[in-house]
């Protein structure tokens, strides 16, 4: 192992070959230069640009666009976007109407991440409609990331939120039909398209992301996805980009997957070539024949991208209040 002194005399002379500022090199103490360059506020892309996980993400979108007409940020347009989501009871994996765990009971975890580095999540969370209004009250009204089971239920009631029975008529039905078959594997969202991970920037140049879910039909009681963990199932860069996960969390949070495409975006790579190397990660890792994972991106330039481990996993983009669906190119 070089001594500390050998080495930064050695980095010295690297930087001098190279053309580099020894001075700059020895202060860093790394012959590493930064590959990403932030782009100056005035070049920031500001036209309202939102992405959004699966179909119900057109509604996410429209709320989005209607809270930055209305003066509202990039965190306004991902909370009230998915907010809507977690109050729709025909949805299967999100707030009111998702399947429960094997016991019976609805659990919701979601995280938010605004543009200051800001972030905010609950986890094990029940009897609350909005655990993403309640991950930004976390973000905003305490020195915390995550709140947890009761503590987290206890907060959202502090906080003014409303306990409300969660478990509908149908998602209690459904849950009754499988344990008649007594087989305990959890559904995947490859089977239930539902949950939703929103990335958005808005009209200032500033980025932000929500994402929200009930989890696995059927879960162990206390599983936990990646939905409200920080750097997988979400992850915001300002000065970079933003991404968010869709699919099975397990295997997001063995990658960290969207603190993986964003740090690709910030060492050069497009949003697309970003969330293709993601899912390349998992597949070198696990097998996924029965497995789905997807990633939306965006970086600070207005550019976006997609990519899935298989075919059916499509999104929602919003440009300028335009809004198509987009189906996410895939590995065969």
């Amino acid at each position: 192992m070089l001594h500390r002194r050998a080495f930064l005399r050695r980095a010295a002379a690297m930087a001098a070959v190279l053309g580099l500022d020894p001075t700059r090199l020895l202060q860093a103490g790394t012959p590493v230069a930064p590959s990403f360059v932030p782009l100056n506020p005035s070049d920031r892309f500001k036209e309202g640009h939102m992405l959004s996980t699966w179909y119900h993400g057109v509604v996410s979108n429209q709320e989005g666009w209607k809270q930055m007409q209305a003066g509202g940020t990039a965190l306004d347009a991902v909370v009230e976007g998915t907010a809507l989501v977690e109050s729709d009871p025909t949805g299967t994996s999100v707030g009111i109407g998702g399947r429960p765990d094997r016991s019976g009971r609805v659990t919701l975890d979601a995280c938010v991440m605004g543009p200051d580095g800001g972030a905010g999540g609950v986890c094990f969370l029940e009897d609350i409609e909005h655990p993403v209004k309640v991950a930004r009250a976390v973000m905003e009204d305490t020195p915390h990331v995550l709140l947890a089971g009761d503590g987290a239920r206890e907060f959202a009631l502090s906080k003014g939120f409303e306990p409300r029975n969660l478990l509908t008529p149908n998602s209690e039905a459904a849950w009754k039909k499988w344990k008649e078959s007594a087989e305990y594997k959890p559904i995947i969202n490859v089977e239930n398209h539902d949950t939703i991970g929103m990335i958005a920037q808005d009209l200032e140049g500033n980025l932000a992301g929500a994402c929200t879910t009930s989890g696995l039909a059927y879960k162990l009681r206390g599983r936990v996805g990646d939905s409200p963990i920080i750097g997988a199932g979400l992850f915001v860069d300002n000065q970079v980009g933003a991404c968010t996960a869709t699919g099975l969390g397990e295997a997001v949070m063995k990658t960290l997957g969207s603190f993986l495409v964003v740090e690709l975006i910030r060492q050069g790579r497009s949003p697309q070539e970003a969330c293709e190397e993601a899912v390349d990660r998992i597949i070198q890792r696990m097998p996924v024949q029965d497995l789905q994972v997807g990633y939306l991106a965006m970086d600070t330039q207005g550019r976006s991208g997609s990519f899935a481990i298989h075919e059916g996993f499509n999104f929602a983009r919003t440009l300028s209040g335009q809004t198509e669906m987009i189906d996410a190119s895939f590995r065969s």
